[in-house]
């Protein structure tokens, strides 16, 4: 079962969550590659130059994107360390390599048989990139920085810049499932097809990862992408209100604990993040207070609460606002690693103020609980199915459609 192929420009929509399925474009292999490209080079070139410099009194230091993991490193901070270089360094790298090896092998005479399992993990890892949200948060520490001492621009911000605007439009060109219906129709399978008409009992199952929807057995690996079958999410609700408990537990030390020290001339003491927040105000930067704000208190509290209030609808078996509850969802999922904020701004000036008696700010333990809520979150999004609130909804649901009809659209329902 496929989506009917559209012209450019158009999209598929469910009919009832009103969630893309699929956008089609002019030029789904080659405008991707080329983007891609042009993104991996920066990148690549980016991560290789200087950063920031920051002049006080006749010292001096300098950084590089990565140099914030190993100041966390120096203040016992070693899991924020690898935090950060897996989200800033080898995860945008990575990912931009898998999808310049798919792009360019699927259009190889003989593309490898290990092609649908570089999309799969390409797909796993969308959400950990955060390159554009480390820019952010540089912006944020420049703020501070050029209060303390004289900060010097090095090529590496505007490579970043360039980079984040690279990767833009390398996503908006890049459509998941034209690479999936492009490798099937080679015949790049990551497992042989099933041979003989399925049984009439058989159900029709929907890949989580390629979304191909076909008769298997719940637990058969996915024939185009290998991934194990499920109906739903394996003990999703399970795993969402663990990863959420614990997040909530810690939300309360991450907001308590100070994130970092910050000591002048021998004065200064312990900021927390709402200190920051007030900070800002008084300053008079209340653009920066109320996006550090956002970011760092609103929005884990959006996704503490949402998820929850998802969670009970679904156990009491409420029908109430199920499409307001699925946008909810997806607002999570897309605002979910933008919390990170606050960590990347304790970074960039761990890495740079270090000059002993007269400026140095190191960073605290209420650093580490944030990091991990933000985590925490992320993936209690991942593990939540919001095909779930349909299904127990189904009886009084407002269209009554089927629960497993959700990725599949006749073509009367494509809609611009």
């Amino acid at each position: 079962m496929r989506l009917l192929h559209e012209e450019a420009g158009v999209d598929c929509r469910c009919p009832r969550c009103d969630a893309v399925l699929r956008r089609h474009r002019g030029s789904p292999l080659h405008a991707p590659l080329a983007l891609a490209l042009a993104s991996l080079i920066l990148c690549l070139l980016t991560l290789s130059t200087p950063f920031l410099t920051v002049r006080l009194l006749g010292q001096s230091r300098g950084s590089q994107v990565e140099t914030g993991a190993w100041a966390f490193a120096d203040d016992g901070l070693w899991v924020l360390s690898l935090v950060l270089i897996a989200t800033v360094v080898l995860v945008p790298v990575l990912r931009l390599s898998l999808r310049i090896l798919v792009l360019g092998g699927v259009q190889m005479r003989q593309p490898s048989r290990w092609l649908p399992s570089l999309l799969r993990w390409h797909e796993h890892l969308g959400a950990w990139s955060m390159l554009e949200v480390f820019l952010f948060g540089a912006l944020v520490s420049y703020t501070r920085l050029v209060d303390l001492a004289a900060v010097e621009l090095g090529p590496a911000v505007y490579g970043l810049a360039a980079v984040v605007l690279a990767m833009v439009a390398a996503d908006a060109a890049f459509e998941p499932q034209a690479v999936w219906d492009a490798l099937e129709s080679r015949g790049v399978m990551a497992h042989p097809a099933r041979q003989g008409p399925a049984h009439a009992k058989t159900p029709l199952v929907s890949c989580h990862c390629c979304r191909r929807v076909e008769p298997a057995r719940l637990g058969e690996p996915c024939t185009r992408c290998g991934t194990p079958l499920h109906h739903r999410k394996v003990n999703s609700t399970a795993r969402c209100w663990a990863l959420i408990t614990a997040a909530a537990i810690l939300y309360v030390p991450a907001n308590l604990f100070p994130v970092m020290t910050i000591v002048t001339l021998g004065r200064g003491g312990p900021h927390t993040i709402m200190g920051g927040v007030v900070e800002f105000l008084e300053s008079g930067f209340w653009p920066l207070a109320l996006i550090v704000f956002t970011a760092s208190v609103a929005v884990p509290m959006l996704k503490l609460v949402g998820l929850a209030m998802m969670l009970v609808a679904i156990h009491h078996r409420s029908a109430r606002g199920l499409r307001f509850r699925t946008r909810l969802y997806r607002l999570i999922e897309v605002l979910g690693r933008w919390s990170m904020i606050d960590v990347f701004v304790v970074a960039v000036l761990i890495a740079l103020v270090r000059f002993g008696t007269l400026a140095s700010i190191t960073a605290e333990v209420g650093a580490a609980c944030f990091g991990a809520v933000v985590i925490l979150t992320m993936l209690a999004a991942e593990a939540f199915d919001p095909r779930q609130m349909w299904d127990v909804a189904m009886p009084s649901a407002e269209d009554g459609a089927g629960a497993r009809a959700i990725f599949v659209v006749p073509e009367s329902n494509h809609t611009a």
